[in-house]
């Protein structure tokens, strides 16, 4: 959701219409036809008023970027607790390359990024800097040296989410090797 966007009530004939409209974005995306999500296909999918869609969202591309910001973020995700800053930034980057390499959310992530023009905030992003900051913070309470909050979303999740949007390899090993450097910066 923009900044400008107010916040909506959960439950309802609007979460109705929002489930609906999630659902059909996500068969679509699933299908293979994000190039071809229109308002008029989503609400004959969903089973909506064309108008609910223009009402609440306005265009495809500010839905497109809720549902990818939806679907990439889970309120209550907590990082790992292994004992070491190498342990957890290593079973964190596993998990968070596990996830964006799924076909469906790779065609999420995908349909955000094209759905933006320019970022001021992102969901997903905060929500990687409130990880690492959980981890570091751990870290340091047990003595550890530490990269700064900055360094891990700049080395560790920035390049595994590039790697993603742009096709390229990622995977385990990948994500092995950039929390190796990003500890080499401590």
């Amino acid at each position: 959701m923009s900044a400008t966007t107010p916040a909506r009530r959960p439950g309802g004939r609007s979460a109705k219409v929002r489930d609906a409209v999630y659902t059909a974005v996500g068969q679509l995306m699933g299908e293979g036809k994000a190039d071809r999500i229109t308002i008029p296909v989503l609400a004959n999918r969903a089973g909506v008023n064309p108008t609910s869609i223009y009402r609440r969202w306005g265009d495809v591309d500010t839905l497109l970027e809720e549902v990818a910001v939806a679907a990439l973020t889970k309120d209550g995700d907590e990082p790992p607790n292994t004992g070491s800053l190498h342990g957890d930034l290593s079973a964190w980057a596993r998990i968070v390359v596990d996830d964006i390499t799924q076909p469906r959310r790779t065609r999420y992530l995908r349909a955000m990024v094209a759905a933006r023009d320019e970022v001021i905030t992102c969901p997903c992003w905060e929500q990687r800097r409130a990880q690492a900051e959980v981890m570091l913070d751990r870290a340091r309470a047990r003595g550890e040296r530490t990269p700064t909050e900055q360094q891990v979303l700049d080395h560790v999740i920035a390049p595994m989410y590039h790697h993603v949007v742009f096709g390229l390899s990622a995977d385990r090993a990948f994500a092995d090797r950039l929390v190796h450097d990003v500890l080499a910066m401590a």
